[in-house]
Parts: structure tokens; sequence; C-alpha cells
């Protein structure tokens, strides 16, 4: 069975920098889609950024030159980089992997704040 953990969130001033890790276990990760996905109290969850199998990734327009998502196939890991933090991406953030099925995280929270 699939399981992703999720590590790396925490208390940030405005900013700075945080680098998110999912750990995968139990999925093809190599063919998977990966992505992470983030969820405000009283709002809906939005995707943050996702990458392709074969490296392709896209990106919120809200955090478009400041997150990163990178992947390592070989650890099973992807990653996003967080830099110039803002208020606004205070949240919880999730990851998620697709391939036939859908798996999630249990979510890291990210605060962003002064």
């Amino acid at each position: 069975q699939g399981r992703l953990v999720e590590s790396g969130g925490g208390l940030v001033q405005p900013g700075g920098s945080l680098r998110l890790s999912c750990a995968a276990s139990g999925i093809m990760f190599s063919i998977s889609t990966m992505g992470w996905y983030r969820q405000a109290p009283g709002n809906q969850r939005d995707m943050v950024a996702s990458i392709t199998s074969a490296g392709s990734t896209i990106y919120a327009d809200s955090v478009k030159g400041r997150f990163t998502i990178s992947r390592d196939n070989a650890k099973n890991i992807v990653y996003l980089q967080m830099n110039n933090l803002k208020p606004d991406d205070t949240a919880v953030y999730y990851c998620r992997a697709l391939y036939v099925y859908v798996y999630w995280g249990q979510g890291t929270q990210v605060t962003v704040s002064s």
C-alpha cells in the first residue's frame, strides 16, 4: 500500500525559506506524477506545484519564481523549495502521488509570520 510522509514544515519569518520533503513508499514512484498541494483554514486544497515522471513542472501563479519542485527517483523523494515566503503561504502542505491511483500524505504545517 502506498504511503507518503511529508517533513520540513515549520514557522518562518516573511522572506524566509523552507524545504519540504515527501518520502514515498509502496508506489511506483519513478513513473508517478508527484505534486504539492496546500490548504489554509476555510479554503479548498489547491495545487502548488507538480512534476511528471519526465521532469516537466507546473506551478500555481502565486508561487512562480519563488517555489521549486524537484524529485530524486533514486531515493523516492519529492522536494518543494520555498523561497521568499509570504504570510499568504501559510497552510498545511500535502504531497500527492498519481499513477492510476491517487495517494496523499498526512500534511505538514507551514506558518509564515513575524
